[in-house]
Formats: structure tokens, C-alpha cells, sequence
């Protein structure tokens, strides 16, 4: 009965005025009615009215049925199983990481041995060289990169929290930013999920109607037709803001709110006008009847599909009141109820009609009062929010279990179809597709209605092996498995089932697609931090490699010490690094297309201009030592001190040639970014206390440097800087070559 959960799948054998809430299994938006004639063999899971679901709720009237399935057997339970056999993908992110580790784990043991056998031909101390190979080593595996990269990502968690999506996975984050391809659902996500009536054919006009202004209100005819929809009518109205305690089949509570707007209340209007008995709802007819008593009268009232109801009428109520209704106006009627279907508004007969008794029949001679459209809107700004997935490279295909003329109506209003010409396809056309291999067909087409889970899968599988990261939304029981084998799966938090969100790697706590645009924004913004960091560690890395590596080839005294290397690692690969990492991103960063997926975290321009900052950094620190000891005549502890603070601080301010090219010199995301000067003045204090705390100054082997020292310092350390410009074009350019 009304209310119960559908323990198994059964073949229905007994219905009376049955429906069933099958979205979570479907994606049907509206309850399905139920019926007990065979369907064809080849009927899809959406097809079968004779069948209820397992895990489904009755929502109406009646029924009984032999089980055909239970357990692992039903369709639910076959969904489950899907979903234990997906495998969820290893993210982008990981996978980057994974082989930037790899490689730099061998170039360092190899550098190691190098360095170490080239110090000691050059008559070098054999401990003192390996201690210096060793610390080398340390400073040039970038340790830092997975902290920031954590640190990064849970801060992107954080704030996209705030706008409303969790992530249950760090790696998730980012994994969005890669997207190139969002495969929606429709109800809920691009739509309001409520029937809205939207308009109404009369006699004489046309009346688009709004319920919060329903404008021509004051006509007759009109008045009548709501009134006369109220009766007709099951549903109960909620007294709540938002209806949420209303009760019944979504399409009679847009006529209830409909009639409401107008001013008129079923309850009231019941009082008025008794209902004395209903001819239920039947499948194979399309219709339903109240009869009703007025005074000493009685009537009835009727609503329907309009080519079950209009055959039945042999008048129409305009304004100067009825008039006969023949054969070519009944025709009339129906092409203007099919442009309306053409729009994707579902359509339904509303007529009247006298009674000599409350026995009668009530379809016969009725009087045709108009027909109404009703929609489900599409939310609000979802079109500026594909638009911006648009200019973003990001494209977003409609996956849905509503029929094929509603998806292609909602997928224009919304602008996923702007071509013309352009249509949906449903699950038998897709199908086709699947089996006759036209991958080029499936990657184009923009929308497909009645999908199967099975497809939802093997479409998500067909746009990842085309190379693409694939993001993709759903909210009920069948989209579970499509969720977990997807890129990153993106879960409704409101409607959505339990089992959709365990799916996910995130969940939109208010169903909303712009919440997505704003997560992709987020992932971006991220990706560009971790990569602009380990541009600056590897960088400041490669230039203390360098500096030992090419005085020890050149014979001169080495500029520095193990101890200093390890120094420099604990102070200015850290917090640089780790402000740079939490920044808000450049402010461009969905104006570019989404990365490749096979793409890697540093490409071979970063390289480049890793070697290039590298050597600029590892070139001003030698050339400030050659100043120290022949002109300022400096002793080894106090050039040895030179060497290092220039470093230092080259690598202190080398943290501000990490902003974007197309960025301003002294309004950028380095500069706006306020955990930047928190770092700085802590790195400058540190090095200070190593320098002028003796104990510490000791340990280190450093002298505190003079004036004239000073100075050498600071101007050589800011050149790398002034000059980081010219190598990113110089960095371009090679990359070009």
C-alpha cells in the first residue's frame, strides 16, 4: 500500500491507482504509474510499468505481485554489485606526485655519487666530501613538496566547504581543477526539482503564468480551469514556506499551487462543492474524474493527457462561453498541446462537465476548459555557470532518466545545446552507438536521456580512455556505480541517496552546479600553487647544488658548509614554500583549458626554468663570494658568511618571481597573498640569529659580516628577482624550440 518500501522486485499482478517513487533507481523525476499488462522482453529497466523495484516506496493506491528477484538479484542489488566491482581511479594529483618522486630518486643517488667521487679527485677531505654529497642530497629532494601539497589541498577543502562542497578525499580537490568534462544529472542539479505550471492554453489566449505573479488571474475561464484542476486532484498542499509537508504526485501539486496563486483552495473549494466520488487514474486511459455536488446539481471534473481527454469534449469555454468543439478544433487543440511538449512541458487536459446524477458517466459530453504546461525550471544563474564551464574548456553533458524532448528543453534553456539541430539521445539510440563503436558520435553528442547505470558506466569508461578527466554528478541508488568509477564523483547532498554519497569524492550539501564551477575554480587554483611551489623549491634546490658542484670543479674554497645546507633547508625551503602554497591562486585561472590529463607537474618549460633560476641564483651567490674575498678582502669564515646569506636571501625574495606572467610587478597573487610577509620577516629573524647568536653562529661556522658585507649581500641576492622576467620569456622561448 501508499507508504511501504518494496522489499524485492515484483511482477505486478493486482493495481489499483499504483505509483511508485523509483528516482532513486531511475532518475526519473516523477512517480511512475503502475500497471499489470506484459511489456516486451527487450523493454528497458525504464520501461517496465508491470515491475516494482526492490528499494523502491509506493507513493499511491494499491497493488500486489509475485516476487521475480530478491536480494543480490535485484535490480538494486545488481547496482550494488556494479558498485563493488568499480574500482575507484587513482586521481591525477597521485599520480604525479608518484613519478616526480621516482625520477628525482634516482637523479639524486646519481648526483650524490658524482659529486662525492669529483670532490675527492680534486683533493678535497674524503669525510668532508661526503658529508657534503650527503647534505646535497637532502637539499635536493624536494621533502617539502608532499607537506604543501597536503597543507594545500585541506586548505582548498576548507574553503570549498565553505561554498557548500565537501570533499572526502584531499586528492579530490584538485583532481576537479583537471576536469575536462562534467557529466550531469538534470533534476535537481540544473533544475528546481518541483513541477511548476508555466502555461495555459485557453479558448482565446495563451496565458504564461508565474506563480509568484500570476498576472490575468481575473479571467473567467481561467478562474475555472484552476478551480476545476484543484478538484481533480489527490494531493494535499503543505502549509510550510516551501510546501515541505505537502503530500502526492508532484504534478497535482503544481496545480495546487497554481490554483493557490489565483486564490483559490482546494479545501475550500471541497467545502463549496463536495466530492462525491472519483473515477481513478488508469494507465491505458491517461485520465481521472471527481464528481462533485453544487447545490442540487452535480459535476465533474477532468484532467488528463490531452489526446485521451479531447476526444471526450464536444465544447470549448472561452470567454463569451461555450461554444461546439468539432472534429478540425480538437485537431487544433492537439497541435497546440504538441508545440508546448516540443518545449519539454508536460501537458495536461482540464475539462468539465454537467451530470443528470452522481452515477453518470463522466466521460461524456465535457466541455474543454484548456490545457496546461508545466515544467521543471531550470535553476537559477545555471546558465552564466555553463557558460563559465564553457569558457573554461570544461564541457557539460546532460546524463538524465527523464525522457528525451524534457532533457533536450531543459539542456537549451540551460545553454549544454546551443547548436541547432543539435538532440538528444536516449538509452536504445545510445545503445546503437555502443555497439557499432561510433566513439566520435558518443563523445560529441551533448545530451542522453533514459540511460541505464550499465551505459552511465560504459560512457564515463569511453570519454576517460579518450584522454579527458571525467567529473560526474548523480544523486540516487543507479548512479552510485557511475560515481565511483568516474574521475571524481560529485553527489547531491540534499536529495541525494546514502549510497550516492558513500560513492563520491564530494558532496554538494546544496545541489547546486554552480557550487561545482566554484570547486573547479578551487582545483585549479591549487594545482597552480603546488606546481609554483616546487618551480621554487626545486629551483632554490638546483642552486645549492650547483653553487658546491661548480666551486668544487673550479677548486675554490667551498661556499658552503653541511651544516649550513641542512640550515638552509629547516628555514628557507619551508615557509616560503608553505605560504606560497596556501595562497588564493591567480585570479585567471578559468580562463584556461583544463590541463592534459597525462600531463606532468613540472613540464619540460618548468624544467627549464628551473635550471634557469637555478644557475641565475648559484651565479650571483659565486660571484658575491669572488667580491667578499678579492675586493673587500674578507677572511674565509666571514666570505664563507657572504656566500650564505646571499643565498638565503636570493631564495627569500625568489619566492615573488613565482607570480604570473600576465601579473603586475606589485599587485599579484605573491604580493596580496598575507601569509608571504609573515614568512619573510620569520626567515630574516632565523638567519639573523644564526648569524649574531654566537653558539648558534659557531655551530654554523659563520662570522658576523660588516657594512660593506651587508650591502654585497642585499644587491646580489635581489638580482635573481629583478632578472626572473627575462628567463620566464627566455624560458617560453626555449620551450617553443
Amino acid at each position: 500500500e501508499a507508504g511501504d518500501l518494496i522489499p524485492a522486485d515484483l511482477r505486478i499482478s493486482e493495481a489499483a491507482k499504483l505509483q511508485a517513487d523509483e528516482s532513486a533507481l531511475t532518475g526519473e523525476s516523477l512517480p511512475t504509474r503502475k500497471q499489470i499488462e506484459p511489456v516486451p522482453e527487450e523493454s528497458t529497466l525504464l520501461e517496465r510499468p508491470n515491475i516494482a523495484y526492490g528499494g523502491t516506496a509506493l507513493t499511491r493506491g494499491s497493488g500486489a505481485g509475485l516476487v521475480v528477484a530478491s536480494g543480490m538479484n535485484t535490480e538494486i542489488g545488481k547496482i550494488f554489485a556494479q558498485v563493488s566491482a568499480a574500482k575507484p581511479q587513482h586521481t591525477p594529483l597521485e599520480l604525479r606526485l608518484d613519478a616526480l618522486g621516482r625520477r628525482l630518486v634516482w637523479v639524486v643517488l646519481a648526483m650524490t655519487a658524482i659529486l662525492a667521487g669529483l670532490s675527492i679527485l680534486m683533493g678535497r677531505d674524503a669525510a668532508q666530501s661526503i658529508e657534503v654529497a650527503i647534505a646535497l642530497s637532502v637539499a635536493a629532494i624536494p621533502e617539502g613538496l608532499p607537506i604543501v601539497a597536503t597543507i594545500a589541498l585541506a586548505r582548498g577543502m576548507w574553503r570549498m566547504a565553505q561554498r557548500n562542497a565537501l570533499a572526502t578525499r584531499l586528492s579530490a580537490v584538485e583532481t576537479l581543477g583537471a576536469t575536462g568534462i562534467i557529466l550531469t544529472d538534470k533534476t535537481g542539479t540544473l533544475t528546481e526539482n518541483r513541477m511548476t505550471v508555466s502555461s495555459i492554453l485557453l479558448a482565446d489566449e495563451d496565458v504564461q503564468f508565474d506563480v509568484s505573479s500570476p498576472g490575468n488571474t481575473h479571467s473567467e475561464v481561467l478562474q475555472r480551469l484552476l478551480g476545476r484542476a484543484a478538484l481533480c486532484c489527490n494531493a494535499s498542499l503543505g502549509s510550510g514556506a516551501n510546501g515541505e509537508d505537502s503530500t502526492g504526485d508532484p504534478t497535482e501539486l503544481a496545480l495546487l499551487v497554481a490554483a493557490a496563486a489565483a486564490g483559490m483552495d482546494r479545501s475550500a473549494l471541497t467545502t463549496a462543492t463536495p466530492e462525491l466520488r472519483e473515477e481513478p487514474f488508469d494507465a491505458q486511459s491517461k485520465r481521472m474524474a471527481t464528481i462533485h455536488r453544487d447545490d442540487g446539481n452535480y459535476f465533474c471534473a477532468v484532467k488528463g493527457a490531452p489526446e485521451s481527454v479531447l476526444p471526450l469534449c464536444n465544447r470549448e469555454r472561452e470567454s463569451q462561453g461555450p461554444r461546439d468543439l468539432d472534429e478540425t478544433g480538437r485537431a487544433a487543440w492537439l497541435d497546440r498541446a504538441a508545440v508546448l511538449a516540443g518545449e519539454g512541458l508536460r501537458t495536461l487536459a482540464i475539462a468539465e462537465g454537467s451530470l443528470s446524477d452522481v452515477h453518470s458517466s463522466p466521460y461524456e459530453n465535457l466541455t474543454l476548459l484548456g490545457i496546461v504546461g508545466m515544467e521543471d525550471p531550470a535553476r537559477e544563474g545555471i546558465r552564466e555557470a555553463i557558460d563559465q564551464c564553457r569558457a573554461a574548456g570544461v564541457d557539460v553533458v546532460m546524463v538524465t532518466g527523464d525522457h528525451a524532448a524534457t532533457a533536450a528543453s531543459i539542456a537549451e534553456d540551460t545553454g549544454i545545446l546551443d547548436t541547432p539541430g543539435e538532440t538528444a539521445i536516449d538509452g536504445r539510440g545510445l545503445q546503437k552507438l555502443f555497439d557499432a563503436n561510433a566513439t566520435n558520435k558518443i563523445l560529441s553528442t551533448r545530451v542522453f536521456a533514459r540511460v541505464t547505470p550499465e551505459q552511465k558506466l560504459r560512457l564515463i569508461e569511453t570519454h576517460q580512455n579518450s584522454g579527458r578527466i571525467v567529473a560526474m554528478t548523480g544523486d540516487g541508488v543507479n548512479d552510485a556505480p557511475a560515481l565511483k568509477k568516474a574521475d571524481i564523483g560529485v553527489a547531491m547532498g540534499i536529495r541525494g541517496t546514502a549510497v550516492a554519497r558513500e560513492a563520491a569524492a564530494m558532496v554538494l550539501q546544496d545541489d547546486e552546479f554552480r557550487t561545482i564551477v566554484a570547486a573547479i575554480r578551487e582545483g585549479r587554483a591549487i594545482f597552480a600553487n603546488i606546481r609554483k611551489f616546487a618551480v621554487y623549491l626545486m629551483s632554490c634546490n638546483i642552486s645549492e647544488v650547483l653553487v658546491v658542484t661548480l666551486a668544487t670543479l673550479a677548486g675554490a674554497p667551498l661556499p658552503l658548509l653541511p651544516l649550513q645546507i641542512l640550515f638552509l633547508i629547516l628555514v628557507t625551503d619551508v615557509f616560503p614554500a608553505l605560504a606560497r602554497g596556501v595562497g588564493a591562486g591567480a585570479p585567471g585561472a578559468m580562463e584556461e583549458p583544463p590541463r592534459p590529463a597525462t600531463e606532468r607537474v613540472l613540464t619540460r618549460r618548468h624544467w627549464v626554468l628551473i635550471g634557469l633560476f637555478g644557475a641565475l641564483i648559484s651565479a650571483v651567490v659565486l660571484a658575491a663570494m669572488a667580491v667578499a674575498i678579492w675586493l673587500l678582502e674578507a677572511g674565509h669564515d666571514e666570505a664563507v658568511t657572504v656566500s650564505f646569506l646571499t643565498l638565503a636571501l636570493a631564495q627569500m625574495w625568489h619566492v615573488f618571481s613565482m607570480r604570473e606572467d600576465s601579473s603586475r610587478w606589485l599587485r599579484n597573487e605573491i604580493t596580496g597573498n598575507p601569509w608571504i610577509w609573515v614568512a619573510l620577516p620569520l626567515c630574516a629573524a632565523l638567519l639573523l640569529l644564526a648569524v649574531y647568536v654566537p653558539p648558534l653562529a659557531a655551530v654554523l661556522s659563520l662570522a658576523p659580516p660588516g657594512l660593506d658585507s651587508w650591502v654585497l649581500v642585499l644587491v646580489a641576492s635581489l638580482l635573481p628577482v629583478v632578472f626572473a622576467p627575462a628567463l620566464r620569456r627566455l624560458a617560453q622561448y626555449l620551450d617553443k624550440d
